[in-house]
């Protein structure tokens, strides 16, 4: 499965009619950083897509703080950016790679075929001296057909039946916040029972996602024809280990979409801390 592109291929389809490139930078904890950064400048011709406002939904009491957005609502913001499911979508971020990863899942989610997340992000590009702008661009409306896929995410429901299922679960966050040591965001800290801690971060060297190998490395204990979910606070940073387990050959890879922050607003939801 190929995700990443390279910033050089990314400047030779600049002026592709059929290709869309979307900023997706964010902070979280600054949610309106990303945008004030794309308004300076970005990658020419690229527009920009909220993690918050448009990659998520609204929240509720269930569905965690960055529930997925409405299906009809994602599905006009697509058009409305000019994307069929024809368009090469290449989505960056500044470089940490959940926040586009967000939006490559999100794709992936509907059926799109061909979107792939700038290797390095923003910052690989500008280190590059590659050309920026300041234009705000707009699009033509395009169509877009959802064709949803189920098999790639489960809600609070499928956690618990994969807790008795024995079904491997995978936290996504930092191991103080895995064993409940710290939680600076969310109200309880620890982990959903039986989950172990692949930390996101390390699919990534020096901001270049690894190579397959080297994600291979990273699951070794696991079985690749064996169902994994993965999970984080939010769902954002649990989508690079999403991609890094289908990089590594894994067949029956899905997402928490609510992750941790839903699973604690079940009050009879079971928490582990310190391991």
């Amino acid at each position: 499965m190929k995700t990443f592109i390279s910033k050089n291929v990314v400047l030779e389809k600049l002026r592709e009619s059929n290709v869309r490139i979307v900023d997706c930078r964010f902070q979280l904890g600054n949610p309106d950083m990303g945008q004030s950064q794309y308004v300076i400048n970005h990658i020419p011709g690229a527009i920009y897509l909220h993690v918050e406002k448009q990659l998520s939904g609204v929240v509720t009491e269930h569905g965690g703080r960055h529930p997925l957005p409405h299906i009809d609502e994602f599905k006009r913001m697509l058009q409305e950016a000019g994307i069929s499911n024809d368009t090469i979508v290449i989505a960056y971020d500044g470089g940490e790679g959940a926040f586009a990863a967000r939006f490559w899942w999100l794709l992936k989610y509907v059926g799109h075929q061909n979107v792939f997340i700038l290797d390095g992000g923003y910052t690989e590009w500008l280190a590059s001296e590659y050309p920026v702008s300041e234009e705000i661009h707009t699009y033509p409306t395009a169509n877009y057909d959802i064709h949803i896929n189920d098999e790639m995410v489960v809600d609070v429901e499928a956690v618990r039946k994969a807790i008795s299922d024995n079904v491997t679960l995978i936290d996504s966050r930092d191991e103080s916040r895995y064993l409940g040591l710290v939680e600076p965001i969310d109200k309880r800290g620890g982990h959903i029972p039986t989950a172990i801690n692949k930390v996101w971060t390390e699919g990534f060297n020096n901001g270049h996602f690894k190579d397959k190998a080297e994600q291979e490395a990273r699951f070794a204990e696991l079985k690749k024809d064996e169902p994994v979910i993965v999970y984080c606070g939010s769902g954002i940073t649990a989508a690079p280990n999403y991609i890094a387990l289908k990089e590594a050959g894994f067949t029956d890879v899905k997402l928490y979409a609510g992750s941790f922050s839903d699973w604690i607003s079940y009050v009879e939801n079971k928490i582990i801390t310190r391991g």
